[in-house]
């Protein structure tokens, strides 16, 4: 059986993340997901996949907030860092049925973890099971159509000084390991990255019960120097890195 668990690359998200989480986590990720969510006091939120609590820690306290991710490791990682009375963590299978009673929170995410779960599908109709009608689900993805690993490469058209994404499957669900310490060669940790098609998603979402509010892409704010840097400034506005899909529950 395919082991899609962090536990194994705890201590290397661990570090990659760290407290406040990498660049990304701070600087477009994390603002941008709460302008989204728009949490209220009286909100609660159902966080799956959420790793060692990156998104938790800007969370208010007095929102009802529970978190899930299969790790232990990670899930001991986010406790140690909460001293939110309201906010709780848990270690579960977030594509399987949940052990959790509450059926009515307002709000559920899960941000750039459903790429790594075999079987997306579950997530989003345990979504459905735990958020109340009219609740929001906000999903959060390294952009299924321009950063699929092994697939999407940065090329150069040296005559028109262009720097363009070069796709070589997108429609077709893939199967992708991936190396964490690719130095190690075979004795490294592996996680997984599971690719669907932008359609997929919108799929699954319909499928159980949700309609599309709002998709957004966004971009790096990163600015490069030298020779190259007006090319790679000019591509990395026109490729986003990331894509949100804000749904809300119907029925």
């Amino acid at each position: 059986m395919l082991d899609t668990s962090w536990e194994k690359s705890g201590k290397w998200y661990k570090n990659i993340v760290g407290d406040e989480g990498h660049y990304y986590h701070q600087k477009i990720i994390l603002p941008n997901s709460l302008r989204l969510l728009k949490l209220d006091k009286k909100d609660s939120l159902l966080d799956l996949a959420c790793g060692q609590g990156v998104l938790e820690r800007q969370i208010p306290d007095e929102i009802e907030y529970v978190g899930v991710d299969l790790s232990p490791t990670l899930i001991k990682e986010a406790r140690s860092k909460s001293d939110k009375a309201k906010h709780i963590f848990g270690v579960a299978d977030v594509s399987k049925p949940l052990p959790i009673d509450k059926k009515d929170f307002t709000h559920a995410s899960i941000v750039l973890a459903l790429q790594n779960i075999r079987k997306p599908f579950g997530v989003i109709r345990n979504v459905k099971e735990h958020l109340k009608v009219n609740g929001k689900f906000l999903i959060i993805l390294n952009h299924p159509a321009f950063r699929i690993p092994k697939y999407s490469f940065w090329e150069v058209d040296r005559a028109k000084r262009v720097q363009y994404r070069r796709i070589d499957k997108y429609m077709k669900p893939i199967e992708i390991p991936i190396s964490t310490n690719p130095g190690k060669g075979e004795k490294s940790e592996e996680t997984w990255s599971f690719h669907y098609p932008i359609s997929a998603y919108s799929e699954m979402l319909f499928d159980n019960g949700f309609v599309i509010e709002k998709i957004e892409e966004w971009v790096s704010d990163k600015v490069s120097t030298g020779g190259a840097a007006d090319m790679e400034n000019k591509s990395r506005k026109e490729f986003p890195m990331f894509m949100a899909i804000l749904a809300k529950k119907i029925n």
